[in-house]
Formats: C-alpha cells, sequence, structure tokens
C-alpha cells in the first residue's frame, strides 16, 4: 500500500505532464512558425498572410484603409505542401513594384504613430527593431510612404508577443497595404502595425503554414531588396484605372500627380516576366525586315574637251565657256598688249634711266660731265642722276641713238 505523500507525487507528476502535452498540442501553426523561424537564418516555415489577416502578435490593430476580403482556400494540414518555390529578387525603385489609388494613402499613418506610442513597451520594441529611438516613431513614420504591394511577396516579419519580438518569414498577399521607405523597402505593415525586414531565402524545400488565397503560386513570389540610392518619389500603378502615379516619399497621396517622364512599358506589365529586375526592358519584337536600300549610283567618267556637248555621257556638266572679259593669266601666249614689256639686258649695257634731275643751272655753252650716280637697283634701273652738265657725241657717251640730240 502507497502512502499518501508518494501517490500525491505521482499524482502531481502526471498532472504536470498532461498539461504540457495540452499546451503542445494547442499550440497553432502560426505559433511554432513564429517560435521556429526566430533569430534564424535558414528559415524553411513560411507563413501565408492574406492581405487583411493581422497574423500572430500584432503590435497594434489595423490601420489599413478598405482592405478587401480576401478569398482563402483550404489551409495545408501539417506537413503538406512542401515544394520547391521561386522567388524573384527585385530592386524596391522598380516603377510598378507598388500600386495605389490617386489621392488616397493605403493605411492610416497618423492613427498608426498614435497606436504605436500609446504603448511604450512596444513602442521600444518597435524602434529597436527600425533602428530608432521610441520618440522619433511619429517622424520615422511619416518618413514613409503608404502604398499596396501588387504581387505576392515574402518579407521577415516581426511579432510582440510577452514582452519580446518574434521575427519569421511570410508571404503577404497581393493588395497589402504597407509603408515603404525611400529606397522601395517595406518597412511596417499596415493590418498589425509589425515592423519588417528583407527575406531570408531558405535553400530547397519549405513548408508553408496558414490560408493560401486564390491565385497564390509559390513559383511566383517576389523579394524585394532595397534601392541603390534614395530617391525623393515612387511610380506606383494607379489600382483604379491602371494608369501611373508619381507619388512624393513621405506623402499620404495629397501630392500624386502623373509622371512627367512615365516608364517605357504599360502599367499592366508582368511583373515577374521576362525579367523582374527590368521590366522597363520588354523582351524585343519581331518586326518586318527593311527593304534594302537602294544602290549609289556609279560614277561616270566625263571627258575632260568633249567634242560634241550632245555626245556627253548622262551627269556630266557641259563644257564651261570661255570668259573672254577677264585677265589672262601671266603665261597667256596670245597677241602683247599695249603695256610696255620688260625686257632682259644683256651684260655690259647701260640700263635705260627712268628719271633724270637736272643739274645745277650751267652757263649756256659750259661743257658739262656726269657728277654722281646716287642710286642704282637690283633690275639695273638708275633711280636718280645728278650732274648731268652736257651731252656730247651719242656714239662718245655710249648713250643709246633714241636719247641722241
Amino acid at each position: 500500500m502507497r502512502s499518501p505523500r508518494r501517490f500525491r507525487c505521482a499524482a502531481l507528476a502526471a498532472l504536470a505532464a498532461g498539461a504540457l502535452f495540452a499546451v503542445a498540442g494547442c499550440d497553432s501553426a502560426a505559433d511554432r512558425t513564429t517560435k521556429g523561424t526566430t533569430g534564424t537564418a535558414e528559415a524553411e516555415d513560411v507563413l501565408l498572410q492574406p492581405l487583411a489577416e493581422p497574423g500572430p502578435g500584432p503590435f497594434t490593430k489595423s490601420t489599413a484603409r478598405q482592405v478587401p476580403s480576401p478569398s482563402a482556400t483550404r489551409s495545408p494540414r501539417e506537413g503538406d505542401e512542401s515544394a520547391t518555390r521561386t522567388v524573384h529578387r527585385v530592386s524596391g525603385a522598380v516603377p510598378g513594384l507598388y500600386g495605389g489609388v490617386r489621392s488616397e494613402a493605403s493605411c492610416d499613418v497618423e492613427q498608426q504613430a498614435r497606436l504605436l506610442t500609446a504603448d511604450q513597451d512596444k513602442a521600444r520594441a518597435f524602434a529597436d527593431k527600425a533602428g530608432i529611438e521610441a520618440v522619433q516613431i511619429p517622424g520615422y513614420l511619416r518618413s514613409l510612404t503608404p502604398v499596396t504591394l501588387r504581387a505576392d511577396t515574402q518579407v521577415t516579419n516581426h511579432g510582440y508577443s510577452a514582452g519580446s519580438v518574434t521575427a519569421f518569414q511570410a508571404v503577404l498577399q497581393a493588395g497589402t497595404a504597407v509603408l515603404v521607405d525611400s529606397r522601395g523597402l517595406p518597412r511596417v505593415r499596415c493590418a498589425c502595425g509589425n515592423p519588417l525586414e528583407k527575406p531570408v531565402i531558405a535553400k530547397g524545400k519549405v513548408t508553408y503554414r496558414g490560408e493560401r488565397w486564390a491565385g497564390y503560386d509559390p513559383a511566383r513570389i517576389l523579394a524585394i531588396d532595397p534601392g541603390v540610392r534614395p530617391v525623393g518619389s515612387l511610380v506606383i500603378v494607379n489600382t483604379a484605372d491602371n494608369t501611373w502615379i508619381e507619388r512624393t516619399v513621405g506623402d499620404d497621396g495629397g501630392r500624386d500627380r502623373t509622371p512627367d517622364d512615365p516608364p517605357p512599358f504599360e502599367p499592366s506589365v508582368d511583373l515577374l516576366f521576362p525579367s523582374p529586375a527590368r521590366p522597363s526592358e520588354p523582351a524585343p519584337t519581331e518586326s518586318a525586315p527593311s527593304p534594302p536600300s537602294p544602290a549609289e549610283p556609279e560614277e561616270t567618267e566625263c571627258p575632260e574637251s568633249p567634242g560634241d556637248p550632245a555626245e556627253l555621257p548622262p551627269g556630266c556638266p557641259p563644257p564651261m565657256e570661255p570668259d573672254l572679259g577677264t585677265e589672262p593669266p601671266d603665261d597667256f601666249d596670245g597677241m602683247p598688249s599695249d603695256e610696255p614689256w620688260e625686257m632682259e639686258e644683256e651684260p655690259g649695257v647701260v640700263p635705260e634711266p627712268t628719271q633724270v634731275s637736272p643739274g645745277e643751272p650751267r652757263a649756256p655753252g659750259e661743257p658739262g660731265e656726269l657728277d654722281e650716280l646716287e642710286e642704282l637697283d637690283e633690275s639695273g634701273e638708275i633711280d636718280e642722276l645728278d650732274g648731268l652738265d652736257e651731252f656730247g657725241d651719242p656714239a662718245d657717251s655710249g648713250v643709246p641713238e633714241p636719247f641722241a640730240g
């Protein structure tokens, strides 16, 4: 017979074991996903989060505006739906990555700030993940831009439970309202106020948990990387009429406008195909072959002095008529003109004087003589003669006959 003390200890042990079993059995798939991926780099459990579902450990209630009800399908069973997924990385600066309605914000930023700062513990936990101080939360949220996702997107989500922050991988449904920073990276999910970070992409197969929605495809998931540099505005798609909107970073839609230089592709272009990183470069289309360019005409050789102008080949200019009124060239061999000619002089011949200057007055009959020859130029012409007193006999003086008196 057992003692009452021994029986009481056995009963307490059984009760404790049953309690632990009950806790393990009631733990939801979402909780296991949250706890299993806290601080892990290889996150093989991915939680599917429809756009209106707050998910585990929300920081605040939803501040998303005009969120339609998701059309969820069956929930995968435990360990079911393990498949190799395809996650397409894309830059947050790609035009058309996000959507919205013109002049309408997808999230109430001011309400989000009030809800987060109302609880000091949550405020400190949120600020720690955002890399800011708790007092900076309102200004930080106002620096973000409210938009909606245009494709199912994986992120690192954070929940708040029992005074601590848990991290888990989640795929957010297209249409989910988020706040993005100036590099195009999602930072806050408006349906729960949770801070968001870049996803951790596990290699190989992963296990999906949570409810699937219509149109979900594990091969069509985006992973958004921050842009290379901050931008002043985001080019998004107007989900109401499928047009372009340029939304200023940190604005709630009040300054929305049509971009001056819209992207070179339609707003409805597929973000994933052919290349998620470069949707602005659509696949080249086949164009009709261009007609051959006309061949250049062959050059025609034209005779220098044709006989008959009618016999000239096509394309040759007619011969030029001589211009009789122009001055002939220096080597012209025609008739001489009335201008004086310059002749080459033989050695020993006295050059012809071009100017004679009279000397001093002389008495009549006084014999004269050549007193001075001042200058003789290179051509042999005498520029100036002085002191010519008297010409004698032309034969004696050596002066040519034309100058004989």
